[in-house]
């Protein structure tokens, strides 16, 4: 079965995946800087100016998936400090469902 992703956890592979399209780009740019005919030296510009957009964006949607995480776990710890004895609870309840479950099978 596949596991569902969160959201943040799809941008974060989505992160990874544009960071190593954009390597790749930069390998191939830097194959084919020999390379002296006209046309491939306009494309190979417009490839450089396009990975530098791409890299750029890329940071910041890293930094954007970062301060959400940040932000998730500070009020994650700010309720488990203000309701200590409820979060002891709610933990205990979780452990005692999924124990009743898998304990079924």
């Amino acid at each position: 079965m596949a596991k569902a992703k969160t959201p943040d956890a799809a941008k974060e592979q989505l992160i990874k995946d544009f960071k190593a399209v954009i390597q790749d780009a930069e390998e191939l740019l830097k194959a084919t800087a020999n390379q002296t005919n006209d046309k491939v030296a306009g494309v190979r510009a417009r490839a450089e100016e396009n990975i530098n957009n791409a890299r750029r964006k890329l940071d910041e949607l890293e930094g954007e998936v970062t301060e959400r995480a940040r932000a998730a776990y500070q009020a994650t710890d700010q309720l488990l400090h203000e309701n200590p004895w409820q979060s002891v609870g709610i933990a205990a309840g979780v452990g005692f469902l999924l124990g009743m479950l898998l304990g079924r099978r």
